[in-house]
């Protein structure tokens, strides 16, 4: 769905002004609604009152919009209760939290189960997305939260523990133990994140993966997979790294249907352990092991090394009991690690960012997060098969400082990997989003424009191949690779793959040694000359008649109003034909008139009508160029050229530069259904856009770029603008 300036880029200043001031990071989360745990829960002791959350509260809303929506049958019969309305001693945490106190229930989140069994096998992880002061004891006010990392930020969540039940059970996540309620709580903040429970159907354990940890997760489909995939999982666990894995179902009609083998299509499982044992009676090498999880908490694999399987038998007890080998339905499992790639089709590792592990120094990585949007008729481009609009995508300028210090196969180079990101999609899904196809491309910066922030244009794309890009544009949240390049300068350049897809992104890149990555301000310099405007002793027969026509209107006060100026610069401009204009609309003379009334008294002199007429010629001039096929409008992907063309003076003076939001309000504040900007529009916004940087220099009396404005001031300065 749009997002309206004032809206859009309003909440996107205050997040930008809430991380200088160190909100959003791990030690001061930002906090989700505006709600604060700790002031919600001492009311609720104070007032001697059990919290309930009116921003996500029990009601249907809260379930879903379609299958758990007011129409669905499946919602009829659900009471929404407290845990101590379900048992007689709830616990938040029994015994501690391990893998086996998530169990699915009636909703198709397995990915995101799968994530949080494997979170449990990281404490430190785990205590972070589920604060363990929690309880139903001390300081119960019917209040939990919970903390998140989300799109670039970490956010505290903050829930009452009504939870949706049927016949007294719970109907979604729930624990093996009837009395432990950690796993339910945490899922129904995670549904209260995205919206509603039914939001959280479908989806892919690395998504859920990366809003625990923030960290980056690559993808690996096990018929192109590494020869070293073994070493590479066993060095990712003992890195702390989460993994899970999954069988592609072709067939939706066998989607999440059990195997003979006992392993379930179209399922995601997780993988907590990576071992080699020494059966006794085999002479040969050791044999590798892969240990997963159903999050089912039940079905399980039924082949070799499965629980009661005579391959155990050939284990000395110590074998075993390194293995933690158990016969139990619980869903948790050990197979061959050559069975695992026969059955399994893909793999996903979740690689932890430096702030996940502090203590563990193997952790290396260097991050750099940008935060984006596509804009339709602006920035949304499209992928490299649009070249008259993929070099307006935004662009992300990459330095690689350091080479790695242990290079595979004496290949020298800068390891990294790139993350591209689309935002609340999943939350959006009840307005009817879906998934867009992006993708990435990475080009190589000429040596000649190192250092240079300028916005690569057209002729570049043409004719520069790319450097390296994803495999292929997907409809996932994430799209990831790693890549090595030699050090230098590069453009990363994000897109969805059709063009006209309006949407926000992150864009992180991730790596052992160090890098950085910026958004390019969008300076762009035109290859052609701007025209000058007329000097004063200068005066064509155009010139003339303007005088004659002003002398007759103004009469004997000299001056004109915003009404007879639209008269005046009617009666010449409809003229030219090839600007297809039926002339100015009274509101953009009147915002003429703000530009240049230099005394304030709301009409035009002599003098000020002249200073008006050369900027009109002059952003005439550059109209025409862009209206290359006459037919009076220019696309509105041409306007950050011609935009920028007519502020080059102003540039030039000041060291002011337009950046890519700007572009982008330009484009939603002035373009049409259709993309294109008339003349009329194109005066209207140069008009207020140099008006608008005029006043600030105004104010901007010390020249350090920042202003302090009061309510009054603001609004005058808005309102005449």
């Amino acid at each position: 769905m749009p997002y309206t300036p004032s809206g859009f880029f309003c909440d996107r200043l205050i997040r930008e002004r809430e991380r200088r001031d160190g909100e959003g990071s791990l030690n001061k989360p930002l906090r989700f609604n505006g709600q604060d745990f700790s002031v919600l829960r001492q009311e609720c002791l104070q007032k001697k009152n059990l919290f309930e959350d009116e921003s996500f509260p029990a009601t249907v809303e809260s379930l879903g919009f379609k299958e758990l929506g007011h129409k669905s049958n499946k919602v009829k019969n659900i009471v929404w209760k407290r845990p101590k309305e379900i048992s007689e001693n709830p616990q938040f945490i029994v015994g501690g939290a391990s893998r086996t106190d998530i169990c699915q229930g009636d909703l198709g989140d397995c990915w995101l189960l799968a994530a949080i069994a494997c979170l449990t096998l990281y404490e430190k992880l785990l205590y972070r997305v589920v604060p363990h002061e929690q309880s139903f004891s001390d300081g119960y006010g019917g209040i939990f939260h919970f903390q998140f990392w989300r799109y670039g930020d970490w956010v505290d969540v903050v829930i009452d523990d009504r939870i949706p039940t049927f016949n007294n059970q719970l109907v979604f996540t729930k624990s093996a133990e009837r009395n432990e309620f950690w796993s339910a709580l945490l899922e129904k903040a995670y549904a209260k994140l995205h919206g509603s429970y039914e939001a959280l159907k479908g989806g892919n354990t690395t998504e859920a993966m990366e809003d625990f940890t923030g960290g980056v997760t690559e993808f690996y489909e096990m018929k192109e997979a590494p020869k070293e995939l073994y070493k590479i999982m066993k060095k990712a666990l003992e890195r702390g790294s989460l993994m899970g894995c999954s069988i592609d179902s072709l067939v939706p009609a066998r989607f999440e249907t059990r195997t003979v083998t006992g392993l379930v299509k179209g399922h995601a499982y997780s993988v907590t352990a990576v071992e080699e044992c020494k059966p006794s009676q085999l002479k040969e090498s050791k044999v590798r092991l892969v240990r997963l999880r159903n999050p089912w908490g039940q079905v399980e694999w039924n082949g070799p090394w499965s629980d009661n399987s005579k391959e155990w038998t050939t284990l000395s007890k110590t074998e075993k009991e390194k293995l933690q080998h158990q016969s139990a339905e619980d869903g948790e499992f050990w197979m061959s690690f050559e069975d695992f790639k026969k059955n399994y089709t893909k793999i996903e590792i979740c690689n932890l960012t430096p702030d996940a592990l502090e203590d563990d120094k193997i952790h290396k990585w260097t991050v750099s997060v940008n935060e984006g949007r596509w804009v339709r008729g602006c920035s949304a481009g499209g992928c490299r098969n649009y070249p008259d609009t993929f070099w307006t995508n935004p662009q992300y300028r990459l330095r690689l400082l350091e080479e790695d210090d242990d290079p595979e196969d004496n290949e020298v180079g800068c390891t990294f990997v790139v993350a591209l990101m689309q935002k609340n999609r999943r939350k959006e899904r009840k307005m009817g989003a879906n998934l867009f196809t992006i993708g990435f491309a990475i080009y190589e910066v000429p040596k000649e424009m190192h250092g240079n922030k300028q916005h690569m244009q057209k002729d570049f794309f043409l004719l520069t191949s790319s450097k390296a890009r994803c495999k292929s544009y997907i409809n996932l949240r994430e799209v990831t690779q790693r890549f090595r390049l030699s050090p230098g300068e590069y453009v990363i350049v994000p897109s969805t793959y059709e063009p006209h897809q309006e949407g926000e992104f992150i864009l992180r890149v991730f790596s052992e040694k160090k890098n950085t990555s910026e958004e390019i301000e969008n300076r762009i310099e035109a290859d052609h000359p701007v025209p000058a405007p007329a000097s004063a002793g200068e005066e064509s027969e155009e010139d003339q008649q303007f005088r004659t026509i002003f002398q007759e209107i103004a009469g004997d006060e000299r001056e004109i109003s915003a009404s007879e100026l639209k008269n005046v610069l009617n009666r010449v401009i409809t003229r030219h034909k090839d600007l297809n204009t039926e002339g100015f609309s009274l509101e953009s003379c009147r915002s003429m008139i703000a530009l240049m009334d230099m005394d304030g008294t709301g009409r035009l002199n002599l003098q000020e009508f002249r200073h008006l007429w050369n900027k009109i010629k002059q952003w005439q001039g550059i109209f025409k160029h862009y209206n290359a096929d006459q037919f009076g409008s220019i696309n509105s992907y041409e306007m950050r050229n011609a935009v920028n063309d007519a502020v080059m003076c102003l540039v030039s003076r000041s060291g002011f530069r337009l950046n890519n939001q700007l572009y982008d309000i330009i484009t939603m504040r002035y373009a049409n259904e259709n993309m294109n900007i008339d003349f009329d529009s194109f005066i209207s916004c140069l008009v207020r856009l140099e008006a608008m940087f005029r006043a600030f220099q105004a104010f901007d009396q010390d020249g350090d770029g920042t202003i302090r404005l009061s309510v009054l001031e603001w609004l005058q300065l808005t309102m005449y603008a």
